[in-house]
């Protein structure tokens, strides 16, 4: 969909579809008030007719307009005549949209930058627009012979008021950014494994690299890896016939000795479990084992469309996980690149395997912070369910800064202690630490696992085992948590 700002006077607009707002009680937003007295007092008979309470959520479309070039008109509800939660704000876009995506619409502008939501000036309530907007419109086609869509809308112009036409093209510009990086995120992740390779997603770096000239793509291979030491991230691949790819993006936005962020993604494209085999349900969703290395592809892309001042460097270890003859055992030690050795007790638990030497790996960076995300453990979605994603770091003035992000996105985070008790439950009497902790607090011993990786820099986890990808009959990757990153780096540049 192509995105714009619209700044004429509402009654002189021309679409298929115009998008205002009804509180409770029958009272109207202002642009709901300015069409309802050009057209007669329509929505006003609309709404003493009884076919829309104003509740959060609702909505009506009126699909004729007498004397209009507005074709129709869609009602949505707010709610209370008062400031908005973020989360109820996006709960209106949401219903609006999914209102519309199906009808032969093709032009829409919506009036809803104008409602007041707390704590959020019109930049950040366009960019919610553009990014519920598209989340909505995303179907996956590729591998479908009918390629049709839904929907059928091809412009969608947001209004503002001249005074604050600033705030809205800043708004549009982030909103673009980050939805183009949501949806990269959602096709990569979505696509099946016999497609979405570790190969294949080094071509997909690849063009990002053609695409933005601020990004610069290098490609470790297998023969590199060896060479650097890399024995637990090479382990994971030997299992499988796909060979392993260490893919590294550099954006360099900001002054040129200021130090990275790094962020690193963890791409298993497949996750069969090793030897340690899976079970057979559900285990087609672990496609989505790469949504983590996805999530920084789109992150990257958000940043170069925003030309964002800062210098980002992306990490993504990308493998299969499959059983083999060559396969990792349970028993077996590896050697990291750190040099510490690790006992594998659970060929299941390789995504920490390939995102420890990536840690070893980031410190040739020099890096400010970093921050890493994984569907790492299932023990998350247990514990956190599918609404935050989990955090845990060494350093609260990096964690606190995600949190912060997180809220202003609406992408939730949820901390969990990292104490000196759980590294008990890592200790090996044949290595230095073994690869699993046991059935307690599995989120947390992987990260604790993880921070001896991540003992020379600030460091985050994000856990996104439970919000990468919903499942069931919606089943589909979210792109998260692309939006808290994007945030997040907004907030490093401009806050």
């Amino acid at each position: 969909m192509d995105y714009a700002i619209e700044t004429a006077p509402l009654e002189t607009v021309q679409c298929d579809c115009l998008i205002v707002g009804v509180y409770q009680d029958r009272q109207l937003c202002a642009s709901a008030s300015l069409i309802n007295d050009s057209t007669q007092g329509l929505i006003s008979k609309i709404l003493n007719r009884g076919d829309i309470s104003g509740k959060n959520g609702e909505t009506v479309l009126i699909n004729a307009v007498p004397d209009s070039a507005i074709e129709r008109i869609l009602l949505v509800g707010l709610g209370e005549n008062k400031a908005l939660s973020g989360k109820n704000y996006r709960k209106a876009l949401l219903a609006a949209i999914s209102s519309l995506k199906k009808k032969p619409i093709k032009s829409v502008v919506c009036s809803l930058a104008e409602c007041e939501v707390s704590d959020a000036d019109r930049s950040w309530k366009t960019r919610q627009i553009i990014e519920v907007f598209s989340d909505a419109a995303y179907q996956f086609t590729t591998c479908k012979s009918n390629k049709e869509t839904d929907s059928k809308i091809e412009k969608i112009s947001i209004t503002s008021p001249v005074a604050e036409l600033e705030l809205a093209q800043t708004g549009l510009i982030q909103g673009k950014a980050i939805a183009d990086g949501i949806n990269l995120t959602k096709l990569l992740s979505d696509l099946p494994g016999n497609i979405c390779t570790p190969t294949y997603l080094a071509e997909q770096a690849l063009e990002l690299g053609k695409q933005y000239l601020s990004l610069d793509i290098s490609i470790l291979e297998e023969a590199d890896m060896e060479k650097l030491g890399m024995g637990a991230l090479l382990s994971v691949s030997r299992g499988s016939r796909q060979p392993a790819k260490l893919i590294a993006l550099s954006y360099q936005g900001g002054e040129k000795n200021s130090k990275p962020i790094v962020l690193i993604g963890k791409g298993l494209t497949f996750d069969a479990g090793g030897i340690s085999l899976k079970q057979a349900p559900g285990m087609d969703e672990m496609k989505y084992d790469m949504c983590g290395g996805a999530a920084v592809l789109g992150t990257m892309l958000a940043a170069a469309q925003m030309q964002l001042p800062l210098n980002i460097i992306g990490l993504i270890p990308s493998s299969e996980n499959m059983p083999d003859g060559d396969a990792n055992k349970p028993g077996d030690i590896l050697t990291s690149m750190s040099g510490k050795t690790i006992e594998v007790l659970n060929t299941d638990a390789e995504g920490r395997l390939l995102l420890c030497d990536t840690l070893t790996y980031a410190e040739r960076y020099n890096p400010d912070v970093v921050i890493d995300l994984a569907t790492l453990t299932g023990a998350c979605l247990v514990a956190l369910g599918r609404v935050p994603s989990g955090l845990l770091g060494n350093n609260d003035a990096l964690c606190n800064d995600l949190l912060a992000a997180s809220v202003t996105a609406n992408d939730s985070l949820w901390r969990l202690p990292l104490w000196e008790e759980y590294q008990e439950q890592l200790k090996s009497n044949f290595a230095d630490l073994a690869n699993v902790g046991g059935k307690d607090a599995g989120t947390i011993t992987a990260a604790c696992f993880l921070s001896q990786f991540a003992e020379n820099f600030h460091w985050a986890h994000l856990d996104i085992a439970g919000t990468a990808w919903r499942t069931g009959s919606n089943k589909g990757a979210t792109g998260r948590p692309v939006p808290l990153l994007s945030q997040y780096l907004i907030n490093r540049a401009y806050g």
